[in-house]
């Protein structure tokens, strides 16, 4: 399974959390200014943070009189959900910075977030993002499967010094910006991350889409983009790994792994993509203990059947992929993706009539509207095939 990490929020990503920095080895420069790529500009940080002159403008009248107020933040936030796509699913070219994101108003989770963090800091507020640990979740493109990953903000009023005193609040002066409602209401951990930490997220997308696209220099650049500015983002590193594996580099490519795995041990993503490399290179046992780890781990968890379901297909291998896609529904029955896989199996098979009856029950498990409409465009592509 070819995997690579993007934050779509909901951008691939799976990011270290801890505090391994003092603990780690120092990151392995050979990987850097490697001869076989071209290095293209790409965003700084500045410039991915960053909001126009227009967009200042447009703030301060609006918000001329409540500067640093946070019953002000429920309209902006209002405003961004009312003009954007409220998708969150993986899209190419959908990862934009702060001004693009406001002049496009179709972007991912994260770009929403970029967004919404240097709007509200120019109203005053302070802004703290967190990485939200949701299980694993993949989806797939063109062949590779892509470990989404999500993260939201948290804003509050700053402190004010009044004289002697500063000014103490409760958590009620907070508020939550989350643009991915179904993940916000469940109850999983979250770790304040750096804003660092979440421009080498805006790399690692940009990354993974350029690879998809089989753009390596610009891949390249971008993931090493995303390796210097948060040397410890153990995705970026993951991602470089997928990259140097793609052109044949095996050697870079498990030096990347390794280093990715060592900064998050928990990043299971470049642990399997180190498992297939030692297939490619003949160390067929080291393959089989990592495969077996990470069955015991994902056993349990819906989205991997899926992952698997949908490599099955891409083999042809319809029987096998049909077993993943109802062992995900067996686990849990609320996930549309998994009847999607049925409702493209069948269909792959001939049975217009079974691909109808799964396309229509993922359509009904369909939490977002972006979802539910490119169900029905194809909902009605299968009713034109029963006609004829």
């Amino acid at each position: 399974m070819r995997a690579l990490t993007v934050l779509i929020c909901s951008l691939v990503l799976l990011s270290g959390c801890q505090s391994t920095e003092t603990q780690v080895s120092p990151p392995p420069v050979n990987l850097a200014n490697v001869q076989q790529f071209e290095i293209h500009t790409v965003e700084t940080i500045d410039e991915i943070f960053a909001l126009d002159e227009r967009m200042k403008t447009q703030l301060d009248k609006a918000f001329a009189s409540r500067f640093g107020d946070l019953s002000s933040t429920r309209r902006l936030m209002m405003f961004l959900l009312n003009n954007g796509d409220k998708s969150v699913r993986y899209q190419s070219g959908a990862t934009l910075t702060a001004s693009q994101t406001y002049n496009q108003l179709n972007a991912n989770c994260l770009s929403l977030s970029i967004l919404a963090f240097s709007m509200a800091e120019h109203l005053g507020l302070r802004g703290q993002f967190q990485r939200v640990h949701i299980p694993e979740y993949w989806a797939l493109n063109r062949g590779y499967n892509l470990l989404t990953g999500h993260i939201n903000l948290r804003l509050d009023m700053p402190r004010q010094q009044r004289g002697d005193f500063v000014e103490i609040y409760n958590d009620r002066r907070q508020v939550l910006v989350d643009f991915a409602p179904d993940i916000s209401g469940s109850e999983f951990k979250t770790t304040d991350i750096t804003k660092e930490r979440v421009a080498a997220m805006f790399y690692n997308n940009k990354g993974a889409a350029a690879l998809v696209e089989n753009d390596f220099n610009l891949a390249y650049s971008y993931f090493i983009a995303a390796t210097n500015i948060d040397p410890y983002y153990s995705g970026g590193w993951g991602n470089l790994g997928v990259l140097f594996r793609t052109v044949n580099d095996f050697e870079r490519a498990e030096i990347a792994y390794e280093y990715a795995i060592e900064v998050d041990q928990r990043n299971n993503t470049a642990l399997g993509n180190l498992a297939i490399l030692y297939r490619l290179t003949d160390r067929d046992d080291l393959a089989q203990n990592i495969e077996t780890r990470l069955a015991e781990i994902r056993k349990e968890n819906p989205y991997y059947q899926i992952a698997l379901g949908n490599e099955r297909l891409l083999q042809q291998e319809f029987g096998q992929a049909l077993k993943h896609f109802r062992q995900a529904k067996e686990l849990d029955e609320r996930i549309h993706e998994s009847y999607f896989g049925m409702a493209h199996t069948y269909y792959l098979m001939g049975d217009i009539k079974a691909a109808k009856k799964f396309m229509k029950m993922a359509q009904q498990r369909a939490q977002f509207d972006y979802d539910k409409l490119r169900y029905q465009g194809k909902l009605a592509t299968l009713n034109l095939f029963a006609q004829n």
